[in-house]
Protein backbone atom coordinates (compact mmCIF):
# COMPACT_ATOMS: atom_id res chain seq x y z
CA UNK A 1 0.00 0.00 0.00
CA UNK A 2 1.31 3.71 -0.70
CA UNK A 3 0.25 6.44 1.68
CA UNK A 4 -1.06 10.26 0.96
CA UNK A 5 -0.90 12.36 3.84
CA UNK A 6 -3.74 14.94 3.75
CA UNK A 7 -4.14 18.34 5.78
CA UNK A 8 -6.99 21.14 5.58
CA UNK A 9 -8.08 24.59 6.30
CA UNK A 10 -4.94 25.66 7.52
CA UNK A 11 -5.86 29.13 7.70
CA UNK A 12 -2.63 30.55 8.08
CA UNK A 13 -2.55 34.20 9.35
CA UNK A 14 0.41 36.65 9.88
CA UNK A 15 2.97 35.88 12.34
CA UNK A 16 0.81 36.98 16.02
CA UNK A 17 -2.80 36.82 14.71
CA UNK A 18 -5.11 34.20 16.40
CA UNK A 19 -8.41 32.34 15.39
CA UNK A 20 -11.03 32.10 17.90
CA UNK A 21 -7.53 32.58 20.32
CA UNK A 22 -6.47 30.25 18.74
CA UNK A 23 -2.66 29.90 16.71
CA UNK A 24 -2.88 28.65 13.37
CA UNK A 25 0.58 28.23 12.60
CA UNK A 26 1.71 26.44 15.99
CA UNK A 27 -1.22 23.94 15.59
CA UNK A 28 -0.50 23.33 11.58
CA UNK A 29 2.84 22.51 12.76
CA UNK A 30 2.07 20.08 15.07
CA UNK A 31 0.04 18.20 13.03
CA UNK A 32 2.43 18.41 10.14
CA UNK A 33 5.00 16.83 12.54
CA UNK A 34 2.80 14.19 13.94
CA UNK A 35 1.97 13.32 10.46
CA UNK A 36 5.09 13.42 8.54
CA UNK A 37 7.25 11.91 11.60
CA UNK A 38 4.91 9.34 12.12
CA UNK A 39 4.56 8.25 8.11
CA UNK A 40 7.96 9.55 7.10
CA UNK A 41 7.26 7.15 3.68
CA UNK A 42 4.32 8.89 2.33
CA UNK A 43 4.15 9.67 -1.32
CA UNK A 44 2.83 13.14 -1.05
CA UNK A 45 1.07 15.84 1.41
CA UNK A 46 -2.03 16.75 -0.01
CA UNK A 47 -2.91 20.50 1.31
CA UNK A 48 -6.74 20.31 0.45
CA UNK A 49 -7.47 24.29 0.26
CA UNK A 50 -7.92 27.39 2.58
CA UNK A 51 -4.30 27.35 3.11
CA UNK A 52 -4.26 31.20 4.59
CA UNK A 53 -6.99 33.05 6.41
CA UNK A 54 -7.37 36.11 3.94
CA UNK A 55 -5.16 35.09 1.33
CA UNK A 56 -2.49 37.76 2.05
CA UNK A 57 0.71 37.89 1.00
CA UNK A 58 2.19 37.88 4.44
CA UNK A 59 0.19 35.04 5.29
CA UNK A 60 1.20 32.99 2.31
CA UNK A 61 5.16 33.90 3.32
CA UNK A 62 4.59 32.42 6.73
CA UNK A 63 2.92 29.47 5.21
CA UNK A 64 5.90 28.99 3.57
CA UNK A 65 8.20 29.47 6.12
CA UNK A 66 6.19 26.36 7.99
CA UNK A 67 6.45 24.31 4.93
CA UNK A 68 9.65 24.22 4.45
CA UNK A 69 11.06 21.45 6.46
CA UNK A 70 8.84 19.03 5.39
CA UNK A 71 10.94 15.98 3.07
CA UNK A 72 8.12 14.64 0.92
CA UNK A 73 6.09 16.28 -2.05
CA UNK A 74 3.79 18.64 -1.28
CA UNK A 75 0.83 19.23 -3.57
CA UNK A 76 -0.99 22.58 -3.02
CA UNK A 77 -5.00 23.21 -3.47
CA UNK A 78 -6.87 26.70 -2.95
CA UNK A 79 -10.28 27.28 -0.96
CA UNK A 80 -12.18 29.88 -0.50
CA UNK A 81 -10.37 32.04 1.72
CA UNK A 82 -7.41 31.93 -0.77
CA UNK A 83 -6.38 34.39 -3.58
CA UNK A 84 -4.53 32.91 -6.66
CA UNK A 85 -2.59 35.70 -7.81
CA UNK A 86 -0.68 35.71 -3.89
CA UNK A 87 -0.35 32.35 -4.14
CA UNK A 88 1.45 31.95 -7.04
CA UNK A 89 3.58 34.89 -6.32
CA UNK A 90 4.66 33.10 -3.07
CA UNK A 91 4.44 29.50 -4.10
CA UNK A 92 5.47 29.81 -8.51
CA UNK A 93 6.95 26.33 -9.46
CA UNK A 94 3.21 24.40 -7.49
CA UNK A 95 1.59 22.26 -10.00
CA UNK A 96 -0.56 24.26 -12.39
CA UNK A 97 -2.64 23.52 -15.23
CA UNK A 98 -2.58 24.94 -18.42
CA UNK A 99 -5.18 27.61 -18.25
CA UNK A 100 -3.27 28.80 -14.50
CA UNK A 101 -5.49 27.12 -12.23
CA UNK A 102 -3.95 25.29 -8.75
CA UNK A 103 -4.56 21.92 -10.76
CA UNK A 104 -2.64 18.46 -11.10
CA UNK A 105 -3.12 14.76 -12.38
CA UNK A 106 -0.50 12.15 -11.25
CA UNK A 107 -0.42 8.42 -10.89
CA UNK A 108 0.41 6.46 -8.22
CA UNK A 109 0.57 2.94 -8.61
CA UNK A 110 -2.65 2.10 -9.91
CA UNK A 111 -4.19 5.08 -8.75
CA UNK A 112 -5.18 8.75 -10.46
CA UNK A 113 -5.03 11.56 -8.19
CA UNK A 114 -6.63 14.61 -9.14
CA UNK A 115 -6.53 17.79 -6.87
CA UNK A 116 -8.67 20.42 -8.39
CA UNK A 117 -8.98 24.20 -8.21
CA UNK A 118 -12.83 25.09 -6.67
CA UNK A 119 -11.53 28.65 -5.67
CA UNK A 120 -14.39 31.04 -7.68
CA UNK A 121 -12.79 33.83 -8.44
CA UNK A 122 -11.51 36.81 -9.45
CA UNK A 123 -12.81 38.84 -8.62
CA UNK A 124 -13.75 38.33 -5.12
CA UNK A 125 -16.08 38.72 -2.82
CA UNK A 126 -15.17 38.60 0.67
CA UNK A 127 -18.65 37.15 1.62
CA UNK A 128 -18.54 35.14 -1.06
CA UNK A 129 -17.44 31.72 -0.10
CA UNK A 130 -19.14 29.17 -2.36
CA UNK A 131 -16.96 27.19 -4.92
CA UNK A 132 -17.03 26.27 -8.53
CA UNK A 133 -15.54 24.76 -11.43
CA UNK A 134 -15.97 26.50 -14.25
CA UNK A 135 -15.90 24.64 -17.38
CA UNK A 136 -12.07 24.81 -17.94
CA UNK A 137 -11.78 22.97 -14.69
CA UNK A 138 -14.84 20.84 -15.46
CA UNK A 139 -12.44 19.62 -18.52
CA UNK A 140 -9.62 19.20 -16.82
CA UNK A 141 -11.02 17.11 -14.50
CA UNK A 142 -13.00 15.13 -17.66
CA UNK A 143 -9.78 14.60 -19.66
CA UNK A 144 -7.86 13.32 -16.29
CA UNK A 145 -10.50 10.54 -15.95
CA UNK A 146 -11.23 9.64 -19.15
CA UNK A 147 -7.95 8.43 -20.28
CA UNK A 148 -7.14 6.27 -17.00
CA UNK A 149 -8.70 2.91 -16.25
CA UNK A 150 -8.09 2.58 -12.90
CA UNK A 151 -9.55 3.99 -9.61
CA UNK A 152 -8.94 7.93 -9.09
CA UNK A 153 -8.56 9.62 -5.83
CA UNK A 154 -10.42 13.36 -6.78
CA UNK A 155 -9.90 15.99 -4.45
CA UNK A 156 -11.60 19.76 -4.51
CA UNK A 157 -12.11 21.73 -1.53
CA UNK A 158 -15.76 22.67 -2.03
CA UNK A 159 -17.96 19.68 -0.92
CA UNK A 160 -20.76 19.62 -3.77
CA UNK A 161 -23.19 17.43 -1.36
CA UNK A 162 -25.27 18.51 1.29
CA UNK A 163 -24.10 17.16 5.03
CA UNK A 164 -27.37 18.98 6.66
CA UNK A 165 -24.88 21.44 8.42
CA UNK A 166 -26.92 24.44 6.77
CA UNK A 167 -24.42 27.17 6.94
CA UNK A 168 -21.77 24.83 5.39
CA UNK A 169 -24.45 23.55 2.59
CA UNK A 170 -25.13 27.09 1.57
CA UNK A 171 -21.63 27.72 0.91
CA UNK A 172 -20.96 23.93 -1.21
CA UNK A 173 -19.68 23.75 -4.57
CA UNK A 174 -22.22 25.22 -7.35
CA UNK A 175 -23.32 22.77 -9.99
CA UNK A 176 -22.30 19.66 -7.23
CA UNK A 177 -24.34 17.88 -9.46
CA UNK A 178 -22.83 17.94 -12.69
CA UNK A 179 -19.68 16.86 -10.67
CA UNK A 180 -21.10 14.06 -8.84
CA UNK A 181 -22.35 12.99 -12.23
CA UNK A 182 -19.39 12.78 -13.55
CA UNK A 183 -17.29 11.58 -10.71
CA UNK A 184 -20.30 8.74 -11.08
CA UNK A 185 -20.27 8.04 -14.83
CA UNK A 186 -16.32 7.44 -14.58
CA UNK A 187 -17.00 4.68 -11.56
CA UNK A 188 -13.90 3.61 -9.04
CA UNK A 189 -13.38 7.26 -7.76
CA UNK A 190 -13.70 8.65 -3.72
CA UNK A 191 -13.70 12.07 -3.36
CA UNK A 192 -12.43 13.87 -0.61
CA UNK A 193 -13.03 17.42 0.17
CA UNK A 194 -12.47 19.82 3.10
CA UNK A 195 -14.27 23.45 3.85
CA UNK A 196 -16.70 21.92 6.78
CA UNK A 197 -13.62 21.47 9.52
CA UNK A 198 -15.61 18.41 10.40
CA UNK A 199 -14.47 14.66 10.05
CA UNK A 200 -17.67 12.91 7.59
CA UNK A 201 -17.96 10.44 5.34
CA UNK A 202 -21.19 8.93 3.12
CA UNK A 203 -21.74 8.71 -0.57
CA UNK A 204 -23.71 10.53 -3.15
CA UNK A 205 -25.02 9.39 -6.46
CA UNK A 206 -22.62 5.96 -5.59
CA UNK A 207 -19.88 8.18 -5.13
CA UNK A 208 -17.88 7.21 -1.56
CA UNK A 209 -16.42 10.49 -0.06
CA UNK A 210 -14.89 11.62 2.70
CA UNK A 211 -14.25 15.22 4.68
CA UNK A 212 -11.28 15.70 6.86
CA UNK A 213 -11.50 18.13 9.81
CA UNK A 214 -8.80 21.26 10.39
CA UNK A 215 -5.46 21.73 12.10
CA UNK A 216 -6.79 24.60 14.00
CA UNK A 217 -10.89 25.92 14.36
CA UNK A 218 -13.36 23.01 14.05
CA UNK A 219 -16.68 23.30 12.65
CA UNK A 220 -19.85 22.97 14.32
CA UNK A 221 -22.82 20.66 13.60
CA UNK A 222 -25.68 22.62 13.71
CA UNK A 223 -28.37 21.60 11.35
CA UNK A 224 -30.75 25.47 11.87
CA UNK A 225 -28.07 27.83 11.95
CA UNK A 226 -27.08 29.66 8.50
CA UNK A 227 -24.08 31.32 10.03
CA UNK A 228 -21.31 29.52 8.44
CA UNK A 229 -18.54 30.73 10.44
CA UNK A 230 -19.82 28.70 13.54
CA UNK A 231 -15.96 27.48 14.82
CA UNK A 232 -14.93 25.68 18.11
CA UNK A 233 -12.02 24.75 19.76
CA UNK A 234 -11.23 21.03 19.19
CA UNK A 235 -8.34 18.69 18.59
CA UNK A 236 -7.03 19.51 15.42
CA UNK A 237 -6.09 16.54 12.76
CA UNK A 238 -4.67 14.93 9.64
CA UNK A 239 -5.57 12.77 7.02
CA UNK A 240 -4.02 9.21 6.01
CA UNK A 241 -4.88 7.59 3.26
CA UNK A 242 -4.00 4.10 1.91
CA UNK A 243 -4.00 3.28 -1.65
CA UNK A 244 -4.18 -0.27 -2.38
CA UNK A 245 -5.59 -2.59 -5.49
CA UNK A 246 -9.07 -2.64 -5.05
CA UNK A 247 -9.56 0.71 -3.91
CA UNK A 248 -9.09 3.23 -0.57
CA UNK A 249 -8.83 3.04 3.20
CA UNK A 250 -9.40 6.44 4.71
CA UNK A 251 -8.16 7.40 8.25
CA UNK A 252 -8.20 10.93 10.25
CA UNK A 253 -5.71 11.23 13.36
CA UNK A 254 -6.81 13.37 16.29
CA UNK A 255 -3.35 15.98 17.11
CA UNK A 256 -2.75 17.21 20.38
CA UNK A 257 -0.05 20.38 21.11
CA UNK A 258 1.13 18.45 24.49
CA UNK A 259 4.89 18.65 23.23
CA UNK A 260 4.96 20.74 20.31
CA UNK A 261 8.24 20.66 18.58
CA UNK A 262 10.13 23.13 16.50
CA UNK A 263 9.90 22.15 12.76
CA UNK A 264 13.52 21.28 11.97
CA UNK A 265 13.35 18.29 10.29
CA UNK A 266 12.80 15.09 11.01
CA UNK A 267 16.24 13.11 11.81
CA UNK A 268 16.24 13.94 15.25
CA UNK A 269 13.96 13.43 18.70
CA UNK A 270 16.00 15.71 20.23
Amino acid sequence: MQKLLFLTDLHICAPGERIIGLDPSARTAAALYAAVSTHPDAEALILLGDLTHNGLPEEYAELGRILEAIPIPIIPMLGNHDRREAFWAAFPDAPRSTEGFVQHALDIGAHRIITLDSLDGPPYADDHHAGRLCPKRMAFLKDALQDHDGPALVCVHHPPFDTGIRGMDAIKLADGDAFLDCLSDHGRTHLICGHIHKTISGSSRCVPWSVFKSPCHQGVIDFESPNAHLSTDEPGAYGLVLLHGDGVTVHTEDVGLTGVRVFDGYGSDD
